[in-house]
Formats: C-alpha cells, sequence, structure tokens
C-alpha cells in the first residue's frame, strides 16, 4: 500500500489512547489525521503523554469536524465504557470509515450491531477470517484475551470441563481516573481480590467458548490487583486426558499461524511480554489436573497491539506491521 492510512482517535488522553498514539507513530503504514479530547483540545500531545515531547507536534482537537473535513480511513474509539455506544449514536459516521472499538459496548453477539453496523469480535486467534472482512470490530477486553488465549486450543477439540481461573493485572489496568485502589499509595506492597466470580469479561469469554465447543463449561474466575503498573498473569486449571506432550501438540497447532502467540516450555513471567503484542502460553500437568499460565501486556495485546493487529487485517496488511515492540527484559 502506497498510500499512508489515515487514522482518527476519539479519547486519546487515556492511558489506552496514548499507548494507541505511541503504537502508530511507530507503524509505517499510517498518518495520525486527529486525535480527540473533550478536556484537552488545542493541547500538544505531549502536554498529556510528555514522553511524545520531540515525537509529534501534534494537538488534541475537541470537536468532531474531522470526521467531515478530513478523508479518515480507520477510526478508534478509546472512550470509558458504554461511551462508544453514545457517540455512534450522537454522531453520524460514514460507512467508509471502519472503526475498532475498544471498549464493552460491542464485544457481545446480543448488542453487536448499531444503526446499520455490525461489530466483529476482535480476536485474530479465534476469528481471522471473519476480522479480514469487518468494517467495525469490537476489540476484546484484556483478561479476556488471556484467558481465550490459554483456554481456545482445548474448546476446539471439545475437551474443556469447568475451569478455576486465577488473574494479576496491573493498575493501568484500571484506567486513568483515581479511585481509591489505584492510588500508589495503596496499590504499592499489596494486591487484592476483586469481582470473584462475577468479572465482565467473563461473557465475552463464554461466547467465544461455545463459539467453539458445543458443551457447556463453567470458567471460575477470580482476578487480582497487583502491585505493578501493566501486564496480567493468568493461570487457569482444569482436568484432562491427555498427555502433556499430546497437549503441547495441541496448543503448538493450534497457534501454529498466530504470530504473537508462543507456546513454551519453560516457566514464563511477565516481563517477557510487557511492553510487546505476545502472549506466552505455557503448561504443566500433575497426574489429570492441567494448569495453563497465559502472560500478556493489558496495554498492547490486550488492547491497543490487538487492535492494530486487527487494523492491519482489516487493511490486508501483514498482521504484524508496526508490532515488532521490544520487551523490557529488566
Amino acid at each position: 500500500m502506497n498510500s499512508k492510512i489515515n487514522i482518527a482517535i476519539v479519547g486519546g488522553a487515556g492511558y489506552t489512547g496514548g499507548e494507541l498514539i505511541r503504537v502508530l507513530l511507530q507503524h509505517p503504514n499510517v498518518n495520525i489525521a486527529a486525535v480527540h479530547s473533550r478536556s484537552n483540545g488545542n493541547k500538544p500531545l505531549h502536554h498529556v503523554h510528555t514522553d511524545l515531547e520531540g515525537d509529534t507536534h501534534l494537538v488534541f482537537t475537541s470537536d468532531f469536524e474531522f470526521l467531515q473535513s478530513t478523508q479518515i480511513d480507520v477510526l478508534f474509539l478509546c472512550l470509558g465504557h458504554g461511551e462508544s455506544k453514545i457517540f455512534l449514536t450522537e454522531n453520524e459516521i460514514s460507512n467508509q470509515i471502519k472503526i475498532i472499538d475498544l471498549t464493552n459496548d460491542f464485544r457481545l453477539n446480543t448488542n453487536a450491531k448499531i444503526n446499520d453496523r455490525k461489530f466483529i469480535y476482535g480476536l485474530p486467534e479465534l476469528n481471522y477470517e471473519a476480522i479480514k472482512v469487518a468494517n467495525s470490530i469490537a476489540n476484546p477486553g484484556c483478561f479476556a484475551t488471556a484467558i481465550q488465549l490459554a483456554l481456545l486450543p482445548l474448546a476446539k477439540i471439545n475437551s474443556l470441563p469447568n475451569t478455576y481461573v486465577t488473574g494479576i493485572t496491573g493498575s493501568t489496568g484500571a484506567g486513568q481516573s483515581l479511585s481509591a485502589t489505584s492510588h500508589f499509595s495503596w496499590r504499592a506492597n499489596n494486591i487484592q481480590a476483586y469481582k470473584s466470580l462475577t468479572h465482565q469479561h467473563l461473557d465475552e469469554i463464554n461466547q467465544s467458548i461455545v463459539q467453539l465447543q458445543s458443551q457447556q463449561t463453567q470458567i471460575n474466575f477470580v482476578p487480582w490487583r497487583g502491585d505493578f503498573a501493566r501486564g496480567i498473569f493468568i493461570s487457569a486449571q482444569t482436568q484432562t486426558n491427555l498427555s502433556l506432550e499430546a497437549l503441547y501438540a495441541l496448543y503448538q497447532q493450534y497457534y501454529s499461524n498466530a504470530p504473537f502467540v508462543i507456546v513454551s516450555k519453560n516457566a514464563i513471567h511477565l516481563k517477557q511480554v510487557v511492553n510487546t503484542n505476545k502472549c506466552i502460553i505455557q503448561l504443566e500437568l500433575h497426574n489429570n489436573n492441567l494448569v495453563v499460565h497465559a502472560a500478556i501486556d493489558n496495554l498492547l495485546k490486550g488492547a491497543v497491539g490487538q487492535a492494530v493487529q486487527n487494523m492491519n487485517l482489516m487493511l490486508r496488511l501483514n498482521e504484524t506491521t508496526g508490532l515488532h515492540l521490544k520487551s523490557i527484559a529488566f
């Protein structure tokens, strides 16, 4: 593709908006045409995202004139949950503009339509072909991404019984707005379970499992708040009659064409994936008890990186374009 893809971002001042700007500034096929923020209009982006100083001279816009005055190819919605539906109700968006929504507004089949748009659930390792021809994408949740990637190969062979999952996430998973549990003084040297068995990502996880597996299963999920900034590490425990060798063969086959999913036989840890679009998976087996570990960066493979991966597929680019990112390592 010779010409640049014109991108607009609505909700560019938060964690996901800032991370999306950082990734797209390095994307060889992209031009960021407009970044919207209700509260930061006319301010340079680097006044909010201070690490961008010297990288861009773009300023935030506080209106939506760019939707009419500029030829936008892809619109990213980095709003709060519930706000994308309102935005699309109040603003007329040409059907020629592809939309990638990072909220939970359109992830479920029961609410995937608005106006004449149909949103496709944007997990490439599940809906690769549908994403390539989609006009609108509902980007998966961060915990949902990690848990699904840990379990989909088992669901594919109808071999996923009731499963127990624990997972820990960094503070950026809670968004930029301050709350009692997001202050440094609370998070430091502290962890806490929250939304036990009721987390909002369970519905989209169950929807994907049903897409692959005919039999019903129960995902029992206990999430944790961690005392670090970014990353998700989950451990899923279930029963299996397969050997460890057969399980690794199953996972390697399922992800053989998935460039960002790595199946490892070594003990994995969070720093392997932070600042990358990778998901690394490890399997452990004791008697018939299988534990699947998965690690991702909640802002990248769990949000922005996956959104750009979806954009690449929609525009028939190599899905890894702009996503060759370096882990922090130390």
